[in-house]
C-alpha cells in the first residue's frame, strides 16, 4: 500500500500524534535521544539502507546504509567537537537544503549536544554550515564557518571559499568512532525551529515517534520525501520519523524537475510505500 502525504496533510499528521497506534510495535529501540536511535539502528541492522538521496537537478543518486551514515555522523561529530571546538549548547546555523549531508550534520549536532538551527540567522549562531548558494549570508557568523559544495559523491570545492573550512577536505581524516566529552541526555537542547523555540533531544525523539505513527511507518517502510528541511514536517519525513520507525527515506531534492512519469517510476524502483511531497507535485 502506498500512502501519499502532501505538505498540508503532513501538518495535520503532526497534530495527531495518537493516530496509527500500534504501527511501531515491532520497533525495539527505546532510545531517548536521536543519537541513541542511530546507535540502536547500527546494532540491529547496520547494512539496511537508511537514506537514498536523489538530486533531480544533477542526476545524482546516493544510497547510504545505516552503517555508512553512522560513519559520516561520527566523523562529522569529531570535526565539530575537536577541530571546530563546539561546546554543548552552542548553536549551529544550517544553511543547507534537504540533502544527505544535511542529515549527517543534524545527527552530528545531536550527538555533540550542539543545537541545530535549520535556516538560522548566522549572525546569532556560534558557528555556521553553509551550502554553496548561501556563502555570502553565512559570512555574518563570527564563529567557525564550514562550507559544503554539495557536489556528487561529497566532492570538494574546486577552489575553497575564503573564510570557510571545506567540509569535504576536513572530514575524511576524522576518526570513525565518536564519544562526546559530555554525555548528551534527553534534556539537552537539540533543535531550534521557526516559531517553536528549542526542542530537547527527548522531545525530538518523542515527536519523531509520533510522526512515524501518524504517517503509518513501520520497520521496512520506504518514505519518499520531497519536503525541505526548514520545518518539522520536512525534518520528520526526510530523516527523523523513518529513523524512529526502523524505516528508510528516499530523500529528493529538486523534485519539481522530475516529470510525473519519472516520479511514478522512482516510486516503483525504490519500492516506496509512503510519500511526503509539496503540494502540486
Amino acid at each position: 500500500m502506498n500512502h501519499d502525504l502532501t505538505t498540508r496533510q503532513a501538518r495535520r499528521a503532526t497534530a495527531r500524534p495518537g493516530s496509527g497506534a500500534g504501527s511501531l510495535a515491532a520497533v525495539t529501540s527505546s532510545a531517548p535521544t536521536p543519537a541513541g536511535l542511530l546507535a540502536d539502528a547500527v546494532r540491529s541492522d547496520p547494512g539496511r539502507p537508511l537514506i537514498t538521496f536523489y538530486d533531480d537537478a544533477t542526476g545524482e543518486r546516493v544510497e547510504l546504509s545505516v552503517a555508512t551514515f553512522a560513519n559520516w555522523v561520527a566523523k562529522t561529530s569529531n570535526l565539530l567537537q575537536d577541530d571546530l571546538g563546539a561546546q554543548p549548547g552552542d548553536r549551529v546555523a544550517l544553511l543547507l537544503p534537504a540533502h544527505w549531508q544535511t542529515a549527517v550534520w543534524l545527527l552530528a549536532a545531536f550527538s555533540t549536544g550542539v543545537v541545530a538551527v535549520p535556516g538560522g540567522d548566522p549572525a546569532r549562531a556560534d558557528l555556521v554550515v553553509s551550502g554553496p548558494d548561501t556563502l555570502e549570508e553565512a559570512l555574518a557568523c563570527r564563529g567557525e564557518r564550514v562550507a559544503l559544495a554539495l557536489r556528487p559523491l561529497g566532492g570538494r570545492f574546486p577552489q575553497p571559499p575564503r573564510g570557510f573550512a571545506d567540509y569535504a577536505v576536513d572530514v575524511p581524516g576524522q576518526g570513525d568512532r565518536f564519544v562526546p566529552y559530555e554525555p548528551v541526555g534527553p534534556q539537552a537542547p537539540a533543535l531550534e525551529l521557526p516559531g517553536e523555540g528549542v526542542l530537547t533531544a527527548g522531545e525530538v525523539v518523542t515527536r519523531a515517534r509520533s510522526q512515524a505513527e501518524a504517517l503509518g511507518l513501520e520497520p521496512g517502510s520506504r518514505l519518499l520525501s520531497g519536503l525541505p528541511y526548514g520545518s518539522w514536517d520536512g525534518l520528520a519525513a526526510g530523516l527523523l520519523a523513518p529513523l524512529a520507525a526502523g524505516a528508510s527515506v528516499v530523500l529528493c531534492r529538486h523534485l519539481d524537475r522530475l516529470p510525473a512519469e519519472g516520479l511514478a517510476r522512482r516510486k516503483e524502483e525504490e519500492r516506496v510505500t509512503h510519500t511526503a511531497v509539496p503540494e502540486g507535485i
